[in-house]
């Protein structure tokens, strides 16, 4: 006798569909115009770790919509160096650093301009002149103002001119001489200032970020994670940075350089290296968000997402501290899809 046997019937075949996650409602939201609050931007910072890749992903969202697959290049020139009579903690070029750097008076006008060519040669928009000083003095002010003009004749670079504290007087000079940008950061939230400096303030930050402003130029400010702050003291920057309209903010993780009062202090994890990224994109939806200092030391291998909350790095090396060769930041941007913005002008630079 032939015995058949019939299958179970099994459950119907459903499609689990995703629901909305919070990160992409927050996105949502950003991309609708509204604005973070401190809870929702120290939410960040505590995300768990499972849901970064979703974090990321909504970052990205935001950063795709302003920026697509741009990434902007910056090249800084420590156009003077280790003479700072400041104390901020963080800082080898600072007068309470006992860091082995080199110290030197402002740089020759043919030395500046051979950085700047260096610049337009590495694919930089923006070229940075940089300069260890409480503020800049008659020398140092005029300097600039000679160079300005013949920098941007001669590569049709950015300019950003860091010069340290700056008086409403000096700020429009700069602006008249033709300097896109200033930076002056912030380096952390105002509760928490004075633990990483004593001889100026917080306040004294915000008045030359104001004079700048008032000059007509760009502000190019962020700040330093991984002082001993808590995460509340890096929201608080990130929404000063907001409520001051500030075009430009490099995120920088402490690099604990020997000699300085911060050394082996820093406690990051590639992880929060990239919820801050993520933060400070929706927190400043629409401004350049760069990662600056420390990326190759906190980020390692995991650089290369920070792209997806970030739109700007430096190529090169920093003030007193390598970066990673060049060619490694071509090649990650180029592997992640994306492309570096150039001017026609740098293009032909590079071509000769």
């Amino acid at each position: 006798m032939l015995i058949t046997m019939t299958p179970p019937m099994s459950a119907p075949h459903t499609i689990d569909r995703p629901t909305v996650s919070h990160w992409q409602t927050l996105a949502s939201g950003v991309l609708a115009g509204e604005q973070l609050t401190a809870e929702q931007a120290q939410g960040i910072l505590a995300a768990p770790e499972a849901e970064l890749l979703d974090l990321l992903q909504a970052a990205y969202r935001v950063r795709s919509h302003y920026f697509g697959n741009k990434v902007q290049l910056y090249f800084l020139m420590n156009a003077k160096s280790g003479l700072c009579p400041e104390d901020c903690s963080y800082c080898s070029q600072s007068a309470v650093s006992e860091a082995e750097i080199p110290k030197y008076n402002l740089l020759k006008r043919d030395e500046i301009l051979a950085g700047a060519k260096e610049a337009a040669e590495r694919q930089a928009k923006t070229y940075c002149i940089v300069i260890s000083a409480r503020g800049p003095n008659e020398r140092e002010i005029a300097a600039v103002e000679a160079l300005v003009p013949e920098i941007k004749e001669k590569y049709d670079l950015d300019i950003c001119a860091c010069l340290g504290l700056l008086s409403q007087e000096q700020a429009d000079r700069l602006k008249a001489c033709g300097v896109n940008r200033v930076n002056h950061n912030l380096n952390t939230g105002g509760e928490f200032y004075s633990e990483i400096c004593s001889t100026h303030t917080y306040e004294d930050r915000l008045d030359t970020l104001r004079a700048v402003r008032n000059a007509g130029m760009e502000l190019c400010s962020g700040g330093i994670v991984g002082m001993g702050e808590k995460p509340k003291d890096i929201v608080d920057m990130a929404l000063d940075l907001r409520e001051m309209g500030v075009e430009s903010i490099p995120v920088n993780f402490l690099n604990p350089i020997d000699g300085t009062p911060l050394a082996g202090s820093a406690d990051l994890t590639p992880t929060y290296c990239l919820k801050v990224l993520a933060m400070f994109r929706l927190v400043n939806p629409d401004r350049e968000i760069r990662i600056a200092g420390g990326r190759e030391i906190h980020l390692r291998s995991l650089q290369a997402m920070g792209l997806y909350a970030a739109n700007s790095i430096f190529v090169g090396d920093y003030l007193t501290t390598k970066g990673q060769v060049p060619q490694a930041d071509y090649d990650m941007i180029a592997d992640l899809g994306f492309e570096v913005v150039q001017t026609p002008e740098v293009e032909a630079v590079t071509r000769d």
